[in-house]
């Protein structure tokens, strides 16, 4: 069994895919090609924002926009302490300083409550100047940005969506990728919507922003001319094969895996909800299942558990084991074990399962029998 059915995928799309692909090769347009194009309007379509900019990876898509927004040394950027190491990373990599949020231990998302208090007390410190929040979309399910874009214009900053794993997913009528003043997102294979390699894309309404992204993602270069280069920038472009196998998966994407996904995600609910916690979509959200995420009781019940389905074949992954705010990388920051314990007992506590557009009702009930056999030992 597979993680995320990447191989059971391209057989079901083998025909458009290969054609696409073979496109490419043909007519050895393998960077700025004319799918880029047609795809960065399909997303920007598909999300209802004015523009999309894609790049070369999701890392990339989050630095691009800490460069438009000019975040450097002496900013206070705040994020969940719950994510992946990029979500802060990109901050830091600019010379401004993470400021790590606790989240709510029902969605794993950005908790509004507790991002409220650390402005506060950045503010009350007055030794970094608190300039933007990074919200990320943690598996598949957006952050709270009804409450989280209010707590940003009460305080006067820019709210970057953290969409990598979120693309798809939604609250009420609007989309991921199309909250906060600017979004970026991930297409690792992995992803929701993944291609063959790394791509990434920042949305934005804006006008300027857009045109200054093109030039930043290759070296800074002038609208007429990329000899003529106006500021520094990166080398940050998505590949034409790239942009041409996202356009099939666009379409399979839209037409039925979206609704694939969150069927397999309901189905392993109604299987395992009365014996362990099961994620927790609220009233109003949708989402896109780059994950189905369990909390145990203990990190001693989860290596069980995980052993146990592994000598079934049946994989798992831990999302994610150790929290930013203790991260090696950030130790000079001075957070401490007990600091943000919502995130500290997710990390010992998560497991996820098997999860994909291409889980059928057997998959689901292998597993499911599974872990219930294991838990009830």
């Amino acid at each position: 069994m597979e993680f995320r059915d990447l191989k059971r995928q391209y057989q079901v799309l083998k025909p458009q895919m290969d054609a696409a692909m073979l496109e490419v090769a043909q007519n050895c347009n393998f960077i700025s090609g004319k799918q880029v194009t047609e795809l960065e309007q399909q997303l920007a379509d598909y999300v209802g924002v004015k523009h999309c900019v894609t790049c070369g990876n999701g890392t990339d898509a989050l630095t691009l926009m800490m460069m438009a927004w000019d975040i450097k040394e002496g900013d206070a950027v705040f994020v969940p302490a719950f994510t992946f190491f990029a979500s802060a990373e990109v901050i830091a990599f600019e010379g401004a300083t993470p400021v790590f949020v606790d989240v709510d231990e029902h969605t794993f998302n950005l908790d509004a409550d507790k991002l409220e208090q650390a402005i506060l007390k950045v503010k009350e410190e007055g030794k970094l100047c608190p300039r933007a929040v990074i919200a990320v979309d943690l598996f598949g399910q957006p952050a709270d940005y009804p409450k989280i874009e209010a707590v940003c214009k009460k305080y006067d900053l820019l709210l970057l969506e953290d969409a990598a794993q979120g693309f798809g997913g939604r609250i009420g009528d609007r989309v991921a990728c199309s909250f906060g003043d600017a979004a970026a997102t991930s297409f690792f294979p992995a992803k929701p919507l993944g291609c063959y390699g790394d791509g990434g894309a920042v949305f934005t309404n804006d006008d300027q922003t857009a045109e200054l992204l093109r030039s930043l993602r290759v070296h800074g270069k002038s609208p007429s001319s990329k000899y003529d280069n106006i500021r520094l920038g990166i080398n940050s472009r998505l590949d034409t094969i790239q942009a041409a196998v996202l356009q099939v998966k666009l379409k399979a994407f839209q037409e039925y895996e979206l609704d694939a996904v969150n069927r397999a995600a309901k189905s392993y609910t109604e299987h395992l909800g009365d014996i362990v916690k099961t994620p927790v979509v609220p009233e109003g959200f949708y989402s896109s299942w780059a994950q189905y995420t369990l909390i145990l009781d203990s990190a001693e019940q989860r290596a069980y558990l995980q052993q146990e389905l592994k000598e079934q074949g049946i994989p798992t992954m831990v999302y994610y084991p150790k929290p930013m705010h203790l991260q090696g990388a950030f130790a000079a920051l001075g957070y401490q074990q007990g600091d943000l314990p919502v995130s500290e007992a997710l990390c010992e506590r998560v497991v996820s399962l098997p999860m994909h557009p291409y889980l059928n009702e057997e998959d689901i009930k292998f597993v499911s029998n599974a872990v219930r056999a294991a838990l009830e030992k």
